[in-house]
C-alpha cells in the first residue's frame, strides 16, 4: 500500500463513537479490524497525540489524523500475539558501548531507527526501551532504515541535551562508506549544497577505485537528511542501491547490490558526562562488504 494520511474531523454525528468506529466509518475501504491494528500499531493521532485504544470515545471537534501504509498491510492479517512476535523478529542489532549515560549502537540495514507515524512498534528506540531493565532511552539522531551503522542514544536528560547541543553545533565525528556509481577522479572534494534551503556541506574522500563505481568515505560536516544519498547523486554518481535517489544511474549498474550501499562506518564525540573522548568504528557488514569484495576483479586509476 502507498503510505496514505486521512485527517478527519469529528462532526456533531460522530458524537460518542469509538475511535475505531470513526475510522471505519469515515475512510474509504478500511473495516473497523483493519482501524484495530492500525491503531494498535500507533498509526493514529488525537489531536497531535498518538491513541493506542479503540474504545476510546470521541468528542465533536478533536481532530483525528491515520497513518496508513505498509506496516499495516504487513500486520493486517496476523493477531495481536503474532504482530508482537513480528515486531520481535527484526534485524538484530548490536551494542558497542553501554554506560549510566549513553548507548552507541550498530544497527543493521533494514530496521527502522525510531518510531513512524505509520507506526511506533518495530524500531531500534523500541527495541532499547523494551530491554529488561532499558528505562528511558533518548533519541539522538537517526539513520536511514536502508543503511546500517553507528548511532549514539542517551539514558539520562544530561546526555539528551548535550549530545543534542554537540549534534546541532555539528560537533561529532560522522564517517560513512558508501559505494557510488562511475569512476570519481578526485582525490577529495567538498560538496556544499542547501538542501530543503539549509546549509549541508559533505567532504568525500576516494577509499578505492573500481571499473565502473567508486567506494568513497563521506564526512558529514552537517546532518540533512539524506544528506550524502542527495549529495552524490547531484554529483552525478548516486549511491548504488538507492532506489529513491539513484535515478537510471543507479539502476542501469550491471551487478547492485541488495541494499543500499551506505554505512555508518566512524562515531565520535566527547562523552556527554566526563568529556573522555569516546571514537567507534563499525566494519562493513555482509553482505555488503562481499559485493564490494566482488567488484575488485576490475579496478582502474583515474585519468
Amino acid at each position: 500500500m502507498t503510505a496514505e494520511t486521512h485527517r478527519l474531523t469529528v462532526g456533531p454525528d460522530d458524537a460518542g463513537l469509538r475511535l475505531d468506529q470513526l475510522l471505519g466509518k469515515r475512510i474509504p475501504g478500511l473495516s473497523r479490524r483493519r482501524a484495530r491494528v492500525l491503531i494498535d500499531l500507533g498509526g493514529v493521532f488525537v489531536d497531535g497525540a498518538r491513541v493506542k485504544v479503540a474504545s476510546r470515545p470521541l468528542r465533536p471537534g478533536q481532530k483525528v489524523e491515520a497513518h496508513l501504509g505498509g506496516a499495516l498491510d504487513r500486520a493486517s492479517g496476523l493477531g495481536k500475539e503474532a504482530r508482537d512476535r513480528d515486531a520481535a523478529a527484526l534485524p538484530d542489532h548490536r551494542i558497542v558501548f553501554e554506560d549510566d549515560d549513553v548507548i552507541v549502537v550498530d544497527k543493521p540495514a533494514g530496521l527502522v531507527t525510531a518510531p513512524t507515524p505509520e507506526s511506533d512498534r518495530g524500531n531500534l528506540l523500541d527495541l532499547l526501551q523494551r530491554r529488561p531493565g532499558g528505562g528511558t532511552v533518548y533519541l539522538i539522531h537517526r539513520i536511514d532504515r536502508p543503511t546500517s551503522g553507528l548511532l549514539v542514544f542517551g539514558k539520562t536528560d544530561l546526555a539528551n541535551r548535550v549530545l543534542g547541543e554537540r549534534f546541532a553545533a555539528h560537533d561529532i565525528e560522522r564517517e560513512y562508506r558508501a559505494v557510488v556509481a562511475g569512476v570519481i577522479a578526485d582525490e577529495t572534494q567538498t560538496i556544499d549544497r542547501p538542501i530543503d534551503k539549509k546549509r549541508a556541506v559533505t567532504h568525500v574522500t576516494v577509499v578505492e577505485r573500481f571499473a565502473d563505481a567508486t567506494l568513497i568515505a563521506a564526512r558529514l560536516e552537517t546532518g540533512r537528511t539524506h544528506q550524502i544519498r542527495i549529495h552524490l547523486a547531484g554529483l552525478g554518481h548516486p549511491l548504488l542501491g538507492d532506489d529513491r535517489h539513484g535515478g537510471e544511474v543507479a539502476r542501469m549498474f550491471a551487478s547492485p547490490p541488495t541494499r543500499l550501499a551506505l554505512h555508518a562506518a566512524v562515531l565520535g564525540f566527547a562523552h556527554p558526562a566526563t568529556g573522555a573522548p569516546l571514537r567507534f568504528e563499525s566494519a562493513l557488514p555482509e553482505p555488503l562488504a562481499s559485493w564490494i569484495a566482488s567488484l575488485r576483479g576490475a579496478t582502474v586509476e583515474p585519468a
